[in-house]
């Protein structure tokens, strides 16, 4: 896969096509570690297209995407925008607030007005989990999961896997500790899909209230004890505690949650000097992670950010590919 030069807006090569066979991206669990591979090699494609004079390339061009967030974002809306900007697409941008959904109108009929209206692709967030592959199923169009309740984020954890990768060379054999609030994370689980496909080791810590025993069916390891695990870890990543989904109190206090899981420089100073410290934002600095060290040289929290429209960019070009057979 190449890019041409500054110069002119380029074609993307796409060696084998026919590999990437899904209109739509509702979540990482059922795709293979060669679908997975894909992904993460055509996002290496587009993210050269970031450094060049005029970053944009035509493979959307003539397309129009709706960034569909039922629920509130800023990162990855604005990332999705700017990845489909990227691609030359047309973009519509509405949320819960500005959408008949207001008015009583179910999710699948704004939907079937928005593919009336011809549109190629929907971006959707929403609060509940299946709300993805509910559309999928029933529209034409191609559907992107955004983040659905506290399902899956597949995107958040492709640019998870892109940046380890990038950094270390290579996801097979690394083990990487995913921390904090478990139970309630979509990123958490669609990280699990990717990285144990991907041949990581994968160890979920957190207090027992939000790391439950039966995750380990997941095929990965279960922690409450933060500090033992810190000399041994390749990358470390810290979730934020998400208020708005508990309906009860999980542990006693935010006090006693950072004594206990938060990455303070004590701890981080136990890390191994190439571990990377990564967190899918917005942060909490000083609950679960202390701000010294998320801005540290061996964070890769504003790297996750830059990976993550090279990502999305890839996504939404596969996808829409997919859909229509138009391969450039």
């Amino acid at each position: 896969m190449s890019f041409s030069s500054d110069e002119s807006p380029a074609s993307l090569l796409v060696p084998t096509p026919t590999r990437w066979t899904r209109k739509d991206l509702t979540g990482l669990q059922d795709l293979s570690r060669e679908e997975l591979t894909l992904l993460l090699d055509t996002a290496a494609a587009f993210k050269t297209v970031g450094t060049r004079h005029i970053k944009k390339v035509p493979a959307l061009r003539g397309k129009t995407l709706v960034n569909f967030f039922v629920e509130p974002s800023t990162r990855t809306r604005v990332s999705f925008e700017l990845a489909a900007e990227r691609l030359s697409a047309d973009i519509i941008n509405m949320s819960a607030s500005g959408s008949s959904l207001t008015k009583g109108e179910t999710l699948k009929d704004t939907a079937l007005n928005l593919q009336a209206l011809h549109a190629d692709v929907i971006v959707l967030r929403h609060s509940s989990s299946g709300a993805a592959q509910f559309l999928a199923e029933r529209l034409d169009a191609s559907i992107v999961n955004a983040g659905d309740g506290a399902h899956e984020h597949p995107t958040q954890a492709l640019l998870d896997a892109f940046t380890i990768r990038e950094r270390k060379g290579g996801i097979q054999g690394l083990h990487v500790a995913i921390v904090g609030d478990i139970l309630f994370s979509r990123v958490a689980r669609s990280d699990i899909f990717a990285l144990l496909k991907l041949g990581a080791k994968v160890t979920l810590v957190g207090p027992s209230t939000l790391v439950p025993a039966e995750l380990s069916r997941l095929g990965v390891h279960l922690s409450h004890d933060l500090d033992a695990l810190l000399p041994e870890l390749d990358v470390i990543n810290m979730l934020r505690v998400q208020h708005e989904r508990q309906q009860k109190a999980y542990f006693p206090s935010l006090g006693e949650y950072t004594s206990l899981f938060g990455l303070t420089k004590a701890r981080a100073a136990r890390l191994r000097p190439d571990c990377l410290v990564m967190h899918p934002g917005p942060i909490n600095r000083g609950v679960e992670i202390d701000s010294d060290v998320a801005d540290s040289s061996r964070s890769v929290i504003l790297e996750q950010v830059t990976n993550g429209l090279a990502v999305r960019m890839a996504v939404l070009y596969l996808c829409n590919a997919a859909r229509s057979g138009e391969w450039l």
